[in-house]
């Protein structure tokens, strides 16, 4: 360090600011540039790795980068010919730089600790209710704290100025009226905020939830820190406030587990063979992919004038094999009663007399 600040002092000829200014700027270009090889060796040492530490070499780019040009800008500070006010000016911009840096590391290490932390649940299995409950939190109040340091990263910084500094002292001396119209101004904010915390605690939703909200059925697609995102039937996106799911009252049907019981209800005639029926719907859901071996069943559950009602049910692993086993236990019921049973099908009660007439005459003719 000597034999540099001799070097530069022996430089006589060049102005001190240009000078100074001069060292700063290549102390930066070296920093800009050993990152630059640095990150390359890292990118090619984690290239045949998995995805998380690509993925993490590729988080820390911006960190590390900020860092060696906070060290470089340092050391050329320390041999360039700075005035007082000069060094002052750019102590004062370390620092900032630091807090920043501390918030931005901060942030980078919630985000691989939330990461490292779902590694070990699976959204895409069949029963994935403990994967969608820790995800849903844990992406929550990660928002939430992801917020949280950005703003005290920013207050800190700010703090830091002398002028700032009294600003917000005589702001929290007299701030009555301004404290109160800025929380007024902020509620809805203030409001999504304080319920993503509560969502995340309490869990009334969480992500892959198939629920019904004003009347449509989805999935939770989505769970940011102010809204969320239902993905509906027909690949539509519904979104709603996070504070909607704690004042009004919605439909969860995955809420303890994933499976579900499916109904499919079908009107048939009063000769209809319940036993054939019943029998028919355990050998179309055992040879069914989709049923989960766990619910079949049919019952008559109504009576009415021309027709009675039954209601067969069916159990599967989730609401969308639910949904295509109903309709698969639909389908193959009526196919079954065509071939077999057509008489079982609906018909008018006139018909029926007629047809019981016509057998009579037939009767009749063939004993004459």
């Amino acid at each position: 360090m000597l034999a540099a600040r001799q070097v530069l002092a022996s430089l006589t000829f060049i102005p001190a600011w240009l000078l100074s200014l001069i060292v700063l700027a290549a102390g930066i270009l070296v920093a800009i540039q050993a990152h630059r090889i640095l990150f390359r060796a890292a990118t090619r040492l984690v290239a045949e790795r998995d995805l998380f530490w690509r993925s993490l070499v590729q988080r820390t780019e911006g960190p590390s980068r900020l860092t060696l040009m906070m060290i470089a800008v340092a050391f050329a500070a320390s041999i360039a010919p700075l005035t007082f006010g000069q060094a002052n000016a750019i102590r004062h911009l370390l620092l900032v730089c630091f807090i920043l840096l501390v918030g931005w590391v901060a942030r980078t290490v919630l985000h691989i600790w939330v990461t490292i932390y779902l590694r070990r649940f699976k959204l895409d299995s069949d029963d994935n209710l403990l994967a969608r409950k820790h995800t849903t939190q844990s992406r929550i109040l990660q928002r939430v704290a992801g917020w949280l340091i950005v703003t005290v990263t920013i207050a800190v910084a700010l703090m830091t100025f002398e002028g700032v500094r009294q600003y917000g002292v005589s702001l929290l001396a007299s701030a009555g009226a301004a404290g109160l119209v800025l929380g007024l101004a902020l509620q809805p904010l203030l409001k999504n905020l304080v319920a993503g915390i509560q969502l995340a605690v309490t869990q009334p939703i969480r992500l892959e939830d198939a629920v019904i909200v004003e009347g449509e059925w989805g999935n939770v697609e989505e769970v940011t820190s102010t809204y969320v995102v239902i993905r509906l039937w027909d690949w539509r996106r519904m979104v709603l406030p996070l504070s909607y799911f704690l004042e009004h009252p919605f439909q969860n049907w995955t809420r303890e587990s994933a499976s579900l019981i499916g109904t499919a209800m079908i009107h048939v005639d009063y000769t209809a063979p319940v036993d054939a029926m019943r029998r028919k719907l355990v050998e179309i859901a055992s040879a069914s992919i989709l049923w989960d071996k766990r619910v079949v069943n049919l019952q008559v559950t109504e009576l009415r004038a021309e027709t009675m009602e039954v209601r067969m049910l069916v159990s599967a692993s989730n609401a969308g094999k639910t949904f295509d086993l109903r309709c698969e236990v639909r389908e193959k019921m009526i196919a079954f009663l065509q071939a077999e049973y057509p008489g079982a099908l609906p018909r008018n009660r006139a018909e029926v007399a007629a047809s019981a007439e016509e057998r009579q005459l037939t009767r009749r003719a063939l004993a004459a």
